[in-house]
């Protein structure tokens, strides 16, 4: 997935010449979380969260007439140089980007102008989407060899139920590098059939758990 499949792109900017009153009345109004600070070609000279809004506000303790430090210039109080991304930049990678950096927010640029932005939100959101919790389906886990070929024998014992898969998912087995968890997302609501059918077929099932439950 791309990152111009997620990226917002009615973005609301400001100018570094803004002041900072400006920027804490669009984060109120807009309930959003930063800004990207741009120039007068839309280049992405900085950016301003509402944490450091916040951080150049008055406390409200102090008993004071006016607001001077709200007049100051939002360029007194940006983060530069800015974090980018690009439009055709793939999710996945740039999701390392938000972990190793630690960042809330990464403005999209295309030729040196701001097009969009991605936020944690927006990271989040694609999560569930292409881990296929946001329809409803069952969950089933399956232990394999980490060697070629396994997922299409795996997926081939779906089809023969006709069963759709919402989405599949790797990781390795923590325990064993030579083996990979298999992560099933199946839409259907009755998936007994298809965990028989792995059983018998020698699979061991990390989730249901690979007992069978006692015939009653």
């Amino acid at each position: 997935m791309l990152v111009e499949e997620i990226m917002k792109t009615e973005v609301i900017t400001l100018p570094p010449t803004a002041t900072i009153a400006e920027a804490l009345q669009l984060l109120q109004d807009n309930k959003i979380r930063h800004i990207p600070i741009v120039n007068d070609d839309y280049h992405v000279i900085g950016i301003v969260s509402d944490r450091d809004v916040r951080d150049a506000s008055p406390s409200i303790l102090l008993d004071v007439s006016d607001n001077q430090e709200l007049e100051n210039e939002i360029q007194t109080i940006m983060s530069s140089p800015v974090i980018t991304i690009h439009p055709l930049d793939f999710v996945e990678e740039i999701a390392r980007v938000f972990y190793d950096k630690e960042i809330a927010s990464l403005p999209v640029v295309s030729n040196n102008k701001l097009v969009g932005i991605v936020t944690e939100k927006d990271m989040l959101y694609t999560l569930i989407q292409l881990t296929g919790t946001h329809v409803q389906s069952s969950l089933i886990e399956v232990k394999v060899p980490d060697v070629p070929g396994n997922i299409p024998k795996v997926t081939e014992i779906f089809g023969k139920r006709k069963v759709n898969i919402a989405s599949v998912l790797v990781y390795p087995y923590k325990k064993d590098p030579k083996f990979k968890i298999l992560v099933f997302r199946i839409q259907t609501m009755n998936p007994n059939p298809i965990i028989q059918d792995l059983r018998e077929a020698g699979y061991q099932l990390m989730w249901p758990n690979n007992i069978p439950e006692p015939k009653v």
